[in-house]
Order: C-alpha cells, then sequence, then structure tokens
C-alpha cells in the first residue's frame, strides 16, 4: 500500500490535525494508535474518504481520497457497527451490494450469506441488529465491510465498547480475513491486536504523528511521548 498525505489539517470546534505530511509505501497492515484526542480516529476518516480535509490532500495508491471512484475501493467497520437497524442482517449486506455493486438480489443474497457464515452468523443471518449480541452485530459490520471486495479495509476502534469475550470474538473474526490480500488501516486500543496484526505503527499525540516504524517499534518507542503512552496502556 501507498500513502501520501502532504500538509493536511482538519478542523472541527478547533484544530484537530495540523500540517500532516507523511508518505508510506510497502505495508499491508497500519495501525494508528494514541490517547483519546490525539487525531487518529480523524485521520482513519479523512484516509478512508469519510470526510474531507480542511486543508491539503492524502492520495492511496496513487488515488486523490476526494475522488468519487476512491470509495469503491475501500470499505469500512465503524465503533458501533452502524447497521441499518430496521433490516436483517442478512439485508444490511445484500442492500448494500445491490446499490453499491450493482448486483442482482439473489446474488446479493448469496454473497451476503458467505461472507455471515465466514464469520460464524449463519443462524443469525435473519435477525435484527437489537436481537443478536453487540459482538455479532460487529462481526455482520465486518462481512458487510469484506462483501464489498475492497482493496482496503478501515476499522476505527471496532472493539471499543466491547467487553473482553467480545472483543475477542471481533478480534478473530478480522484476523480470518487476513490471508484474503487486503490492506488495512486501523485504530485501536488493544495492543495485543496491533503486534498480532499490524505490520506498520502510526503514533499520534496532539494532532500530530509523533512516530512510526514497523511493529517493533512498540518494543522501543523513541520519544518521551511514546514511551510514556507504552507504559499507561501496557
Amino acid at each position: 500500500m501507498k500513502i501520501d498525505i502532504s500538509n493536511i489539517s482538519h478542523r472541527y470546534d478547533v484544530e484537530v490535525l495540523k500540517s500532516l505530511t507523511f508518505r508510506l509505501e510497502g505495508y499491508h497492515s497500519i495501525a494508528i494508535i494514541g490517547a483519546s484526542g490525539s487525531g487518529k480516529s480523524t485521520l482513519l476518516r479523512l484516509l478512508s474518504g469519510l470526510e474531507k480535509p480542511s486543508q491539503g490532500n492524502i492520495l492511496i495508491n496513487d488515488t486523490n481520497v476526494k475522488e468519487e471512484s476512491y470509495r469503491k475501493l475501500i470499505g469500512f467497520v465503524f465503533q458501533n457497527h452502524n447497521l441499518f437497524p430496521h433490516l436483517t442482517l442478512e439485508r444490511n449486506i445484500s442492500l448494500i451490494l445491490e446499490k453499491t455493486r450493482g448486483y442482482q438480489r439473489a446474488k446479493a443474497i448469496e454473497i451476503a450469506k458467505d461472507f455471515l457464515s465466514r464469520v460464524r452468523l449463519s443462524d443469525q443471518m435473519h435477525k435484527l441488529p437489537k436481537n443478536v449480541s453487540g459482538g455479532q452485530a460487529q462481526r455482520a459490520s465486518i462481512a458487510r465491510a469484506f462483501s464489498l471486495d475492497p482493496e482496503i479495509v478501515f476499522l476505527d476502534e471496532p472493539t471499543a465498547s466491547l467487553d473482553p469475550v467480545l472483543t475477542h470474538e471481533v478480534l478473530q473474526a478480522v484476523n480470518e480475513f487476513k490471508a484474503s490480500g487486503k490492506n488495512f488501516i486501523f485504530v485501536t486500543h488493544v495492543l495485543s491486536f496491533v503486534r498480532d496484526f499490524a505490520d506498520y505503527v502510526i503514533f499520534m499525540d496532539q494532532g500530530q504523528i509523533i512516530e512510526h516504524g514497523p511493529v517493533t517499534l512498540l518494543e522501543k518507542p523513541n520519544t518521551d511521548a511514546f514511551k510514556n503512552y507504552m507504559s499507561y496502556i501496557r
């Protein structure tokens, strides 16, 4: 995967990201970590094209994330599954396939059933999101993201609201897709997942990229900010 960030800034009520310039090539699973409020989820949303930066440009694999064509290259897993509450798990996937990929309904349902079975939800596919556990709903969200056959999968704290058992369920589901040849960019506070799944780490603090490098950087951070962060969350 190739990432080219040029002079990115982003504001809400205050400036969240501050003149970031960053280039990376040759890695396939990138973790963005840092304390709450560091800007990591904002950066993820900009990289995915869900939001446009206040200033600057982002190219992913030489495609500008602002272009409409980029949307067909990505899948996104949100913190709180973001499933349509009035649709079954199966229909949450098949409807998206019909609307965004142009599949006929029968084919879309076939694909939805296949991906739900991969995350062990075959027996839950006709239930509404409110009638399954948080872990099951999040696994359905993961199945939906992968059913789109994206080049890049973005995950924004996919286990943030889950207990340890459900966290294990969700991360296991993500791991099972690792061999699919996709690229991943993700935000998480679960360091064991970073160590097992990432090949590159970006550490952020106060809207800046402070350190970045191969995942072994977790064991030997160079800056005081990163050392302090690691001491708190080990």
